[in-house]
């Protein structure tokens, strides 16, 4: 594939995201309670027109923001990807009822989604799921028709009782709806998952918050025989497993963004640092071993950046092989982006470590990556099946 640069008018948008991440998104992140949902974050990014067109671009349109975003406020940048993967199903294969009824609240930052696929026995393997949708027949009892928040279970013939539990899973138990994903169909793997739109305020569903390494908005769910019908559907009876993937294969090369722009950001303190402090009689920098480690550091966050791009690119395109380019990206960039901010809390030495330090923080947050919407292993097992098929 040919060198990848952008155009001078996306590094003009992405100078400008990184200008309002610090200065108009990262107060506002400063203000919320860490590992809870920030509304008034979530707000501003509608505000700011960032939702609008995170529903109205293409992958390498979100690789640019989330990797801008990172690099000045990876609050913001998280907030802008929670909200994205959870209403994604439901923006690209939802009904029109459906995105009639939630869309326009979640471009404007006033309603949350959430994206409920992963459980307690099954994270990467997502085919294994056991979230039961037990069917109800065709009575239709016992439906909230009239709930203000509902999305029209009423209308649906017969239905389906959830039942089980979902854990990591974003924005709950803060968030206003999920796109759940159920089994309808026992024994039939990933032939026989469907996807729900289901209102936070569903009789039954009920959540609590998890405390993660790095204090995200992330909860467990349990359903005690939460009501769904026909109406609910996202998508089409037994084929949610291929709802769920559309959205990891965007999302996932912009994972690898938001690595670049975790990577970039140690990487711009590290040169800042090293070029300033002073040791051994002159600046860090002219030690041949901080010289050397920096380097790296840079060319694995560039080869990273090149990746991503290539492959938001090619899914832009239509081009065959996604899989693989997304998957190498999302490898390549969540790894080389723990070694860069591991680099660059050796070189700024106790310093970093300091609760609210900046590579402190980073150094919490660049671990995550590396396993959710696909770990590290499984980026490996895809890549290998890509290439011998």
């Amino acid at each position: 594939m040919p060198g990848f640069a952008l155009e001078p008018e996306q590094l003009t948008w992405c100078e400008k995201l990184r200008t309002l991440a610090e200065e108009r998104l990262r107060p506002l992140a400063e203000k919320g309670e860490p590992g809870q949902l920030n509304r008034p974050l979530v707000a501003a990014l509608g505000e700011l027109g960032l939702l609008e067109r995170l529903f109205t671009s293409g992958a390498l349109d979100l690789c640019l923001m989330r990797e801008s975003l990172a690099r000045g406020c990876t609050e913001a940048e998280t907030a802008l990807a929670l909200q994205g993967l959870g209403a994604a199903p439901v923006a690209r294969a939802g009904t029109d009822e459906q995105r009639a009824r939630w869309m326009p609240g979640v471009r404007a930052g006033q309603a949350v989604a959430g994206f409920a696929l992963s459980e307690p026995g099954a994270g990467s393997d997502a085919a294994a799921l056991a979230l039961a949708a037990e069917p109800e027949g065709s009575g239709g009892a016992g439906c909230e028709a009239g709930s203000d928040t509902g999305s029209g279970a009423g209308s649906g013939a017969g239905g389906w009782r959830l039942s089980g539990e979902k854990c990591w899973i974003s924005n709950a138990p803060y968030a206003d709806f999920y796109t759940v994903f159920a089994r309808t169909t026992p024994g039939a793997g990933a032939r026989g998952i469907t996807a729900f739109l289901v209102p936070a305020d569903r009789p039954g569903l009920t959540g609590t918050a998890l405390d993660m390494l790095s204090p995200h908005p992330i909860g467990a769910l349990a359903f005690d025989g939460v009501r769904v019908t026909s109406a609910d559907v996202v998508g089409v009876p037994d084929k949610g497993f291929r709802v769920a993937m559309d959205t990891l294969n965007l999302f996932r090369p912009s994972v690898g963004a938001f690595a670049v722009g975790m990577a970039q950001a140690a990487l711009d303190a590290t040169l800042a640092h090293t070029a300033g402090r002073t040791a051994f009689g002159g600046p860090l920098k002219d030690l041949q071993s901080v010289s050397h480690r920096v380097a790296e550091m840079a060319t694995r966050t560039e080869a990273a950046r090149l990746l991503v791009y290539a492959a938001a690119a090619a899914y832009d395109r239509n081009e065959p092989g996604v899989p693989k380019s997304s998957a190498m990206a999302k490898l390549f960039a969540t790894e080389a982006a723990q070694f860069v901010v591991d680099s660059a809390v050796q070189l700024h030495g106790a310093r970093a470590l300091q609760r609210g330090h900046l590579l402190e923080h980073l150094y919490r947050e660049v671990r995550a990556p590396r396993i959710y919407e696909g770990a590290t292993e499984v980026q490996r097992t895809i890549i290998a099946k890509e290439l011998y098929a």
